[in-house]
């Protein structure tokens, strides 16, 4: 189950803070990865490639081997050729990794029961620095959903106090209600703010019917595409690829 929109606590968490060196490469073409959830063989399969890869965050969980997915991950990081955005997933993991309490969640302590220390470590520190959104020109790039403040704030660290817009980049958009299923209740309301000529990339909601990454206009012109077609949960990965987004700030 997701994590609330609000934390009571007070964090003292020691993060790292956001790595400037993440930015994406203005001439070099993009893939952008939906939802993993530790489909390794899948994700093997998506970054190999020229291109630079962003990943729409939740690695981990549900699928067989979450570590094989955070090497593959890290591996990319290392030689500068992707960066993954911060999904509630993986803030829950890195939650974990930092001594906090967390609710009775199997497919997490199965992810964690994966990971010896030294990938654990790592996986602190890559999740602390992970973004929660990234704003490019016209693309936003987000694992649950968009708000307009995207558009003109950089995102706050992601393993302390949950914000109203870290909230919507992580969970989207909730009724407040619960699903049978023991999901928050979502709605997708917020594709209406984008604004007309911006694309938001986004994962987080399976909204597929096909098995192809599902695209919603707004009332205001503006796109949403929704990349998770459930790896790791039954369903397959998919991807989208880009030109190179140029001198877009």
């Amino acid at each position: 189950m997701n994590e609330p929109a609000t934390d009571p606590q007070p964090d003292t968490l020691q993060q790292p803070a956001p790595d400037r060196r993440w930015e994406i490469p203005p001439d070099q073409p993009l893939r952008i990865v939906g939802d993993v959830h530790g489909d390794a063989v899948a994700f093997r399969h998506a970054v190999a490639t020229d291109r630079f890869v962003i990943q729409l965050g939740d690695l981990i969980d549900h699928g067989p081997d979450s570590a094989g997915v955070l090497r593959t991950m890290f591996g990319l990081i290392d030689r500068r050729r992707g960066l993954f955005l911060l999904g509630n997933h993986d803030r829950k993991l890195g939650r974990a990794l930092a001594g906090r309490k967390m609710r009775p969640d199997p497919p997490l302590e199965a992810t964690l029961a994966q990971l010896d220390d030294g990938l654990a470590t790592r996986a602190f520190e890559e999740i602390g620095r992970a973004p929660a959104w990234l704003t490019r020109g016209t693309s936003i790039f987000v694992h649950g959903g968009f708000h307009t403040g995207m558009l003109h704030q950089d995102p706050p660290p992601g393993l302390e106090r949950v914000t109203h817009l870290l909230s919507r980049a992580l969970f989207g958009e909730t009724t407040g209600r619960m699903q049978e299923d023991g999901f928050p209740e979502r709605r997708l309301n917020w594709i209406d703010h984008i604004p007309e000529g911006f694309t938001v990339y986004c994962g987080h909601d399976q909204r597929s019917t096909d098995g192809r990454p599902w695209r919603k206009q707004g009332r205001a012109g503006g796109l949403a595409i929704f990349t998770d077609t459930g790896a790791g949960k039954g369903g397959h990965l998919a991807w989208i690829d880009l030109p190179p987004l140029g001198g877009k700030a």
